[in-house]
This record gives C-alpha cells, sequence and structure tokens, in this order.
C-alpha cells in the first residue's frame, strides 16, 4: 500500500454545476457552473507537475468562460492506496451462487440482470471473513496484489490497511455494473479518511449500514455506456467510500452497452455533510480490467494514469454527467467518447483529444431523471 498526502474537493451539483467528483478523502463545497480537472498537490499544499510518493490528485474546479465560480478552499488528510496488478487473468470466471455465499470469485458480470433487485437479505454473523460473499449483486476483486479474499479495500478506522480481512476492519467489495455498495458506517473518522464495506467482528461478516438489507442497490436507469468501436473498454470506479482506489470494474465489451453507476446523490454516502457522486477512469480501448483497474505506476497509461475521467450523480431530480481530464495522461486516448440523449442541457464529447472540438478543460451536460442518456465510444 502506498501512503501519501491529498486534498480532494468535490462538487455539490445544483442547477448548472458538475457532478460531485471524488478521490481519496475529499472535500466537498456548492459550486455553479464549472467543470473539475485533476491536479497535483504535494504534502504541503503546493500543486506539482504529477504524482509521486508525496503528490497525488486532487480535483479543483475551472470555471466555464460563461458563467462565475467561487473559489475553493481546500482540507488535507492522509490516507494509503493500492497496489500494482497481478498477472491478468481470465475475467470470464465462475458466477458465485445467487445467494450470498462465501464461493470466492465470480464474473464481474454479476448475478442480476440489470435492474433486477436483488432478493435475498444479507444475514449478519454467517459469513467468513476470509472472502467476498458474492452473489445478489456482490463481485469479487480478485487481480489486485496485496490483498486477498476478492476485497476491494480492507481498512480500519485509523487508514490501517490490511491484506486479509480480519477484526476491526471494514473490508469494502465490489457491486457489478449499475449498482453501487450500501455498507458504510454512519460514524466516520474524524481525522476526514473515509471506510466503507463489511465490519469483521470475531472471523465473521457484519453489515456496518444495519438499514441496509442487500450489499448493492441500483442507481439511475437513465444512462449507459455504449460502444460502436472494435475492442473492449476497461471503465474503473473509484472504491468509495474507502481507499478511493479505481478497481471497481465495468466491462465495456466492442459494440455492446453497460450500465453507468449513477448514485442519487440526496441519498448516498455524504462526506461531512457534502453530497458524493461516481468517479470513473476509463482505459485506453484494448486494456483488461484486471491490467486496467488498479492503482497504476508512473507513465503507465492505466488506472489513475488513464486518459480520461467521467462523472455521474444525479441530485433534485436532474442527472449530471461529466467528461474530464486526467493531467496524469496527455496522450490522446484510441477513441472518442460523447454524452448524447434527449433534452439533455449542454455539450459534451471528447474528440481527438479535446473536448468539444477545442478545449482541454472537460465538459458537463444536465438531463432530467427521465432522460435517456448515454456515454457513446466511438
Amino acid at each position: 500500500m502506498k501512503s501519501s498526502v491529498f486534498t480532494i474537493l468535490t462538487l455539490v451539483a445544483s442547477s448548472l454545476a458538475a457532478p460531485a467528483v471524488h478521490q481519496h478523502h475529499h472535500h466537498q463545497h456548492e459550486k455553479r457552473a464549472v467543470v473539475t480537472k485533476v491536479v497535483y498537490v504535494d504534502s504541503k499544499g503546493n500543486t506539482v507537475t504529477g504524482p509521486s510518493a508525496s503528490a497525488v490528485p486532487k480535483i479543483a474546479e475551472v470555471s466555464t468562460s460563461a458563467v462565475p465560480t467561487e473559489q475553493p478552499e481546500t482540507t488535507t488528510s492522509s490516507s494509503s492506496s493500492s497496489s500494482k496488478a497481478s498477472p491478468s487473468t481470465e475475467s470470464s470466471q465462475e458466477t458465485g451462487s445467487s445467494g450470498n455465499s462465501n464461493s470466492g470469485s465470480g464474473s464481474i458480470s454479476g448475478d442480476l440482470s440489470a435492474f433486477s433487485n436483488p432478493s435475498q437479505k444479507f444475514q449478519d454473523g454467517v459469513y467468513s471473513c476470509d472472502t467476498v460473499p458474492t452473489g445478489q449483486g456482490v463481485i469479487a476483486i480478485d487481480w489486485i496484489s496485496g490483498l486477498n479474499g476478492g476485497w476491494s479495500t480492507i481498512m480500519n478506522s485509523n487508514g490501517d490497511t490490511s491484506s486479509t480481512c480480519k477484526d476491526g476492519y471494514y473490508c469494502s467489495y465490489g457491486c457489478q455494473a449499475g449498482m453501487s455498495k450500501t455498507q458504510w458506517p454512519s460514524e466516520q473518522p474524524s481525522n476526514g479518511i473515509s471506510v466503507g464495506g463489511l465490519l469483521c467482528k470475531n472471523g465473521k461478516l457484519y453489515r456496518s449500514n444495519p438499514d441496509q438489507d442487500y450489499l448493492c442497490s441500483w442507481g439511475a436507469n437513465n444512462v449507459n455506456f455504449e460502444s460502436s468501436i472494435s475492442k473492449d473498454v476497461a471503465i474503473c470506479r473509484t472504491d468509495y467510500p474507502g481507499s478511493e482506489n479505481m478497481n471497481i470494474p465495468t466491462l465495456l465489451q466492442a459494440g455492446g452497452s453497460a450500465p453507468v453507476s449513477v448514485v442519487d446523490s440526496d441519498n448516498y454516502y455524504n462526506w461531512r455533510g457534502g453530497k458524493t457522486s461516481t468517479q470513473y477512469y476509463v482505459n485506453n480501448a484494448g486494456v483488461s480490467v484486471e491490467d486496467g483497474c488498479i492503482w497504476g505506476e508512473a507513465g503507465s497509461g492505466v488506472g489513475n494514469w488513464a486518459p480520461v475521467v467521467l462523472g455521474a450523480g444525479t441530485t433534485g431530480g436532474k442527472t449530471y454527467l461529466s467528461l474530464i481530464p486526467n493531467p496524469n495522461n496527455q496522450q490522446k486516448p484510441n477513441y472518442n467518447i460523447k454524452i448524447v440523449g434527449d433534452n439533455i442541457n449542454g455539450n459534451c464529447k471528447y474528440e481527438n483529444g479535446q473536448y468539444n472540438g477545442a478545449g482541454s478543460d472537460g465538459c458537463t451536460v444536465t438531463a432530467s431523471s427521465s432522460s435517456k442518456v448515454q456515454f457513446v465510444f466511438y
């Protein structure tokens, strides 16, 4: 695990704002009509050109030319993140049972059809901490070096990490595309880090949010990824609340589609009272989930070095979707992306390495919750 210091700002979506986009224990502010980009800060808060052992990403607001914006505040906190990928493995492993069984790895596509709700409630104190209980939307993340049992993050309230899920630790997990985890403690660490997942006690797993009977829940059903290219794309969501490593996978198959996990920011996890939303890192087409949904090495072009970042969330009955540049990687991706749909407000595409034809600061669109919208890869 890598230890570093970082500052994160997230945007609370308002009438014309970008969605709340986060990474690594962040800080929210009400913003109007802004897009986001990632910059880097060292342990003293100084902006630097890229990541290192002491400099990691922060999300900074950049105002559009048309609408004023406020100046953000910042806070700093420390945490850990992981890690290298193990050698590429098959992503089409046998699916776990439909119940919350300790059956180990299952297909990352999950066991539920799109927007079909889970049906078997999770039982506290039944399942061993050794292995993630796959099924009912839960998937195993089994390609992260230094993590055992298919968990996506293993962390306690002090920010300490572990390679195994053990007593006193929150063991976070992945959900299939379109779903989000429901488990995190309402009482979060006072130092600003976030923890999420199931709590391990006496070798057994317990819900950290007992108000939720199921471990995964669907988000809005009006946004999809769509592909018209000839290679698969690994689209990697940050594990949040938790380490915020980009290891929660959506595999967009060549010529296929997949649901976007669009959280209801009005009712999802709050960080110190601020709303949060979904953030994805998008690898070049042809990079596998196992090689791309990781904390990448400098210059690798994968994970946190992937060329494009996407944001998604809903608030106040509106959906906010963003394309965001990643300054880690100035190379053009081997695809273009555009956001299209019915009744959307704004224009947003990333084509030939530029946003909306000429820009470099990203872009955002707004749609009603009933609009059908797509991130189209072409």
